[in-house]
């Protein structure tokens, strides 16, 4: 039986490692160990960011309405409140494009959802 030589299997493995690591600095991007830890921490970040990215853009179209509400004499938790009674469902991203690029169309929804808050 002939002799089985592994050296073809670890390059791939190591290929592969030092494809994702590349543009790092220094032997983070050419030394297997380094590289190697390198790449698993950043894919513990990315997965960790995806999540965090989620709700730093809610937090981001939230602080938008609210600044958007005030010339009309709202607060964002009152406008949300007013929304709901007056059975608008849009969603915060919508609201805040709309606020941004269709100023109209927002007031039009503001004074809906005002219109149903309790004076």
């Amino acid at each position: 039986m002939s002799r089985v030589k592994r050296g073809v299997t670890a390059h791939a493995k190591h290929k592969k490692v030092y494809k994702a690591a590349k543009g790092y600095y220094g032997r983070r991007k050419n030394t297997i160990r380094t590289a190697k830890q390198a790449v698993e921490k950043a894919g513990q970040y990315a997965f960790r960011d995806r999540k965090r990215k989620k709700r730093t853009f809610r937090a981001l179209w939230i602080q938008r309405l609210n600044a958007a509400v005030r010339p009309f004499g709202l607060t964002y938790s009152r406008f949300i409140d007013g929304l709901a009674k007056s059975g608008i469902t849009v969603d915060r991203k919508v609201l805040s494009d709309l606020a941004i690029h269709e100023p109209a169309a927002f007031q039009a929804i503001a004074e809906k959802a005002k219109a149903a808050l309790p004076a």
